[in-house]
């Protein structure tokens, strides 16, 4: 089956990282005709606004899309482009797996978890005024339907990936009305599915857990401000947001996404890194039902980490130009024990075991800041 996805490549270093990925699903077997659009800075540049018409369009129609890094631009009027995307299309589900990968420096090596964050109310509704000067109060929105449909979401999501256990991430000790709903529709949804082990934690806890033990958690459900907090600091301890993928998903659509900075500095050096869009490709793939292709490109970018020779080859190159080298991926169609092909890149371009299909680049983790809220 063929797939209209809509592309958006992104600012800064998003372009590379995007073109890298293509470049992998369609070696991986995807039949698809991209429909390319832009948004941010470019978008503002081009058209006037950092959120186009034509680009809501193609998503509303394709209800699936991909997306780079995006700079919002500074100042007065300009909305984030990741909030108007939820906004505009109802992307009410934040999903973010976690998962070590090897041989990435990590307190957790074994740390594998998702994190489910409600989009669309909470404090981020956006609603707050000046009551009296010197004093601002900010209105925290949290409703029946929004709560129950995300952990609906969450249930869900568990049973088609095979997850055991979800807890809901709250603070209903102290808030206890607004919280306090959002955890009653939690359990209300946990008694539809009781194969699926239901618990909850209040949030300083919870955060105390995962720094401490997280490997007690499997699907981690949460407001939108928790959930926000949360998420980065779940990344944090496998490596930074350079290395997960993110997916915000509604009834109109979803977006896929790399939730990290668009990194202007290093652009164009050939040295970005497109594994967080790269996982999050994964989760399209799995969102379209191309289950298939999905583990045929998750084997070859874990073939990637774990490929001993590849580290050797990579610290020989690493030490000639200075630069973090480049490693990259091949993808056969062979079967299953012969779907990852490794090489390196960089100026040198060393070839470990010699194929003919497809290659794509793998650079150095990005560091830059946080390019999603």
């Amino acid at each position: 089956m063929k797939h209209t996805i809509t592309l958006i490549p992104g600012d800064g270093i998003g372009p590379e990282v995007a073109a890298a990925v293509v470049r992998i699903v369609e070696a991986a077997g995807l039949e698809v005709q991209w429909e390319t659009h832009y948004a941010g800075a470019q978008a503002l540049e081009k058209y006037g606004t950092t959120l186009p018409a034509d680009l809501l369009e193609s998503i509303t129609r394709n209800k699936v899309a991909l997306k780079g890094p995006i700079t919002t631009p500074v100042g007065k009027g300009f909305t984030s482009v990741n909030v108007g995307l939820r906004k505009t299309l109802d992307l009410y589900s934040n999903l973010r797996p976690v998962r070590a990968l090897p041989n990435v420096p990590s307190r957790y090596p074994e740390l594998d978890l998702v994190v489910v964050r409600e989009n669309t109310e909470d404090l981020y509704s956006g609603i707050e005024h000046v009551v009296v000067p010197g004093v601002v109060e900010s209105i925290k929105i949290i409703t029946e339907k929004a709560s129950t449909r995300i952990a609906r979401f969450a249930f869900e999501y568990a049973e088609r990936e095979g997850r055991k256990k979800i807890t809901a991430v709250h603070k209903a000790n102290i808030m206890k009305l607004s919280d306090g709903l959002f955890l009653e529709c939690f359990y209300n949804v946990a008694k539809e599915h009781p194969e699926i082990t239901a618990d909850d934690k209040i949030v300083d806890n919870a955060c105390m857990q995962l720094v401490m033990r997280p490997e007690q958690f499997d699907i981690m459900l949460l407001e939108n401000l928790y959930g926000d907090i949360v998420s980065d600091l779940c990344a944090g301890l496998i490596g930074g947001l350079g290395l997960v993928p993110g997916a915000n998903i509604g009834e109109l659509g979803a977006v896929f996404e790399a939730v990290h900075g668009s990194a202007p500095d290093i652009a164009g050096q050939g040295i970005a890194n497109p594994t967080a869009l790269l996982q999050s490709s994964i989760l399209m793939l799995r969102h379209l039902g191309e289950r298939e292709i999905a583990e045929r490109v998750e084997r070859a970018m874990l073939r990637v980490f774990t490929e001993p020779r590849l580290g050797k080859f990579l610290t020989i190159s690493a030490r000639r130009t200075g630069k973090s080298a480049a490693p990259s991926f091949l993808v056969s169609r062979a079967g299953p024990r012969d779907d990852a092909r490794v090489l390196t890149t960089g100026p040198e371009f060393v070839t470990l075991r010699p194929s003919s299909t497809t290659t794509a680049s793998l650079a150095h983790t990005s560091t830059s800041p946080k390019g999603s809220c």
